[in-house]
C-alpha cells in the first residue's frame, strides 16, 4: 500500500495536470498545455530552417577567409547537432499529443535544446560566440510551455550554467579553444574579458527570464479570466448552465465507460420572490451568492470523494453533479441533498432566512442521458415543492420530510 501511494505521488508530480477522475477544467487545462507544446514544436522547426540557412550562407561568407577543409572541420559537429535537433523534434512532433501532459516531457525538450545551443556556442568560438543569444529563445520557450511562474528562471539558470561551463573550460584549458575568423583569438584566456562577457550574458538572460515570467504570468491570468467568464456565473462564482450541460454529458460518458453511478441534485430556492419584495433585489443577490457558496461547501463536505461540479442553472436554481456514487464512497445522494438543505436553512441575510427544496436522481437508474436524468431530478424537485418546500426527495421515493 505504501509503495502504491509513493508511486501515485510520483506520477502526480510528473503531470502538468492530474486527477484520478479529471474534471472538465482539468481536461481543458491539459488540452491548452498540449496546444502550447505543439506550437513550440512547430516553432522549433522554423528555427532549424533558419539556422540551416544561416549556416550555409555563413559558410559561404567565411570561405573567403578560411580554407574549405578547415571550415568543414569546424562545422561538422554543429551540423551534427542540427541533425540531432531534427531527430528529437520529429519524435516530439509525433508524440506530443499523447505525452504533452508529462512534466518531464516538456522539461526534456528544453534540456535537449540547451545542450544543442551549448554545442553551437562552443564550436562558434565560446566567449566570442553569437549563439549564446539562443538561450534567450529557450527562456521564452520555457515561459510558454512550462506551467510554474519560476520555470523561466530555471531555464535561465540552465542556460547560464551551460554558457559559463563552456567559457570556464576554455579559460582553464580543459577544452581547446575553437578558432574563429574576424576576432582576436587570445581574449578567451584573459580573465577580465571572460568575466565581463559572462556577466553581460547572465544579465541579459536574467532580464529575459524576469520579463518573460511577468508577461506569461499576465497572459495566463488573462486566459484564466476569459475561461472563468466563459464557464462561471458572475454572481455566485459557480459554473454556469452551459458548462453544467457539457460537464454532465462528459460525466455520463465517463460513468458509462467505467460502470460507475452518477448522482444529480437540482436545488431550487423556496419563495425567493417574496424574499426580494421584503428585502430588496440587492439583498436577494447577496443571498443567492451565499446560497451558491453554501451549496458548494455542503456538497463537498457530504461527498468528499465525489469531486462534484456545482452550477447555477438558472436564476434561483442550482445543479450539483456527483460522479462515483458507489457503496464504498460512504455517501448517498439523499445524505448530500439533506446536508445542502440544512446548510442553506442556516443562512441569514439580516434577520431573514430562506429554504431550498432538493430533488435528486441517479444514473443509470433514473435516466441514461443527461436530459432524462435532469428531468427525473426536476420531477423529484417538483414533488418536494408540492409538499411545501424545504424538503429533499428522490424519484418516486421520499428521502426527507420538512425538518
Amino acid at each position: 500500500m505504501v509503495n502504491t501511494r509513493i508511486a501515485r505521488a510520483l506520477l502526480r508530480g510528473s503531470m502538468v495536470s492530474w486527477r484520478d477522475q479529471p474534471s472538465q477544467h482539468d481536461i481543458e487545462a491539459l488540452q491548452a498545455n498540449v496546444r502550447r507544446v505543439g506550437l513550440v514544436v512547430r516553432v522549433r522547426w522554423s528555427l532549424v530552417v533558419a539556422l540551416s540557412v544561416f549556416s550555409v550562407l555563413g559558410a559561404w561568407a567565411y570561405s573567403a577567409e578560411w580554407p574549405p577543409a578547415k571550415l568543414a572541420a569546424n562545422m561538422a559537429v554543429p551540423a551534427a547537432a542540427l541533425g540531432f535537433v531534427c531527430v528529437y523534434n520529429t519524435f516530439f512532433h509525433l508524440t506530443y499529443r499523447r505525452m504533452g501532459n508529462l512534466r518531464f516531457f516538456n522539461h526534456g525538450q528544453l534540456l535537449l535544446d540547451a545542450a544543442v545551443v551549448t554545442v553551437l556556442v562552443y564550436y562558434s568560438g565560446g566567449v566570442y560566440s553569437w549563439f549564446w543569444a539562443m538561450y534567450l529563445l529557450l527562456i521564452l520557450e520555457g515561459a510558454f510551455i512550462l506551467p510554474r511562474p519560476w520555470d523561466p528562471w530555471l531555464v535561465a539558470a540552465v542556460g547560464a550554467l551551460s554558457y559559463g561551463a563552456v567559457m570556464l573550460a576554455v579559460y582553464l584549458g580543459l577544452a581547446p579553444h575553437v578558432q574563429v575568423p574576424f576576432v582576436e583569438n587570445s581574449l578567451q584566456a584573459v580573465r577580465t574579458y571572460v568575466l565581463v562577457r559572462y556577466l553581460w550574458g547572465l544579465t541579459v538572460m536574467s532580464g529575459t527570464a524576469a520579463v518573460s515570467a511577468l508577461m506569461m504570468g499576465a497572459v495566463r491570468r488573462r486566459e484564466n479570466d476569459l475561461i472563468r467568464c466563459a464557464v462561471r456565473d458572475s454572481l455566485t462564482g459557480l459554473y454556469n448552465r452551459a458548462h453544467c450541460q457539457k460537464a454532465l454529458d462528459d460525466e455520463i460518458d465517463r460513468a458509462s465507460a467505467d460502470g460507475r453511478r452518477l448522482a444529480v441534485l437540482v436545488i431550487d430556492v423556496d419563495e425567493l420572490t417574496a424574499f426580494n419584495r421584503m428585502m430588496g433585489l440587492d439583498a436577494g443577490d447577496r443571498m443567492l451568492a451565499k446560497i451558491g457558496s453554501a451549496v458548494e461547501r455542503a456538497v463537498r463536505e457530504a461527498a468528499p470523494t465525489a469531486r462534484p461540479t456545482v452550477c447555477r442553472f438558472s436564476g434561483e436554481e442550482f445543479v450539483a453533479i456527483l460522479p462515483g456514487c458507489e457503496g464504498a464512497a460512504a455517501w448517498s445522494p439523499a445524505e448530500v441533498a439533506e446536508n445542502v438543505r440544512r446548510s442553506v436553512e442556516a443562512l441569514r441575510e439580516g434577520d431573514v432566512t430562506v429554504t431550498v427544496s432538493v430533488g435528486w436522481a441517479l444514473h443509470p437508474d433514473d435516466g441514461a442521458s443527461a436530459g432524462d436524468l435532469l428531468v427525473a431530478a426536476d420531477q423529484a424537485l417538483a414533488a418536494a415543492q408540492d409538499r411545501g418546500g424545504n424538503v429533499v426527495m428522490g424519484p418516486n421515493r421520499a428521502s426527507q420530510d420538512e425538518s
